[in-house]
């Protein structure tokens, strides 16, 4: 019996800042109840509270507390992590540095235990210098996570890592998907089990894979990255395939009608 959904948002709800057919639909669907559910982004560089307000400016309305991004999985990952190292010199946004410092961390640009990545729009030589310089004093390198992309083209987490491994030659620990620690925070977070979660997203590579590593049930929703003939170059497939989020809503009625 599904009790929880997690589920993507950029490709499934929305694209850039515009509802995807059967967006509210499926919005109403979850609102109405009884799963536990949340809306699941990789990127860092919002607040559950900035998406909210993304959200309602597509017309879309959802209470904060159905929000998890992978600021707030990196925060956890380090907090179970870093003992009693806790000085990190942080690359990224509000949101990012807010949820390490909920976490007890503290921010630093000298002698840092951790380089933390995430999406900034002010990227600049001296934080790469700086970066590269603590990552070779023994500093341990992570970011929030792998892609390059985000909406509208604008450079993720992944393209902003580039230039700090090639210099150090140290690959960060990357938390966001495709990695299943993600999966397993956001769960943790409804308080729902992998066996009774389904994960919904549009990308084969991110989403499916994350959810079918942490055990969950998937559904490929085809209104964003992944189509259905590059379901062909996989290993691995998705338990169902959607067209819409408005087909998402009906599987998901369908599923607790039993």
């Amino acid at each position: 019996m599904i009790k929880g959904l997690i589920c993507d948002i950029d490709g499934v709800v929305l694209r850039d800042d515009r509802p995807l057919p059967g967006a509210r639909e499926l919005v109403a669907r979850l609102m109405a109840g009884p799963f536990r559910f949340a809306f699941l982004t990789n990127f860092s560089s919002q607040t559950p509270g900035d998406l909210r307000n993304r959200f309602l400016a597509a017309g879309i309305d959802v209470p904060t507390e159905h929000f998890y991004t992978s600021a707030m999985a990196t925060a956890e990952f380090l907090d179970d992590q870093a003992g009693d190292r806790r000085k990190a010199f942080v690359i990224g946004e509000g949101a990012l540095v807010h949820a390490l410092y909920q976490a007890g961390f503290t921010l630093t640009e000298t002698d840092a235990d951790y380089v933390v990545l995430g999406e900034t729009r002010y990227y600049n030589f001296e934080m790469i210098q700086r970066a590269v310089n603590l990552i070779r004093q023994g500093a341990r390198f992570v970011a929030t996570n792998p892609d390059v992309a985000g909406p509208a083209g604008r450079p993720s987490c992944g393209a902003l890592a580039a230039p700090i491994e090639k210099i150090t030659g140290r690959r960060p620990f990357y938390v966001g998907k495709p990695n299943p620690f993600m999966m397993r925070a956001t769960l943790r977070y409804l308080a729902t089990h992998s066996d009774e979660t389904w994960m919904a997203g549009d990308n084969m590579d991110t989403d499916i894979i994350a959810g079918l590593q942490a055990g969950m049930e998937t559904v490929l929703v085809l209104s964003g990255v992944s189509r259905q003939e590059d379901l062909a170059l996989y290993p691995y497939r998705p338990q169902h395939v959607v067209a819409d989020a408005q087909e998402l809503a009906a599987l998901l009625d369908r599923a607790a009608a039993g």
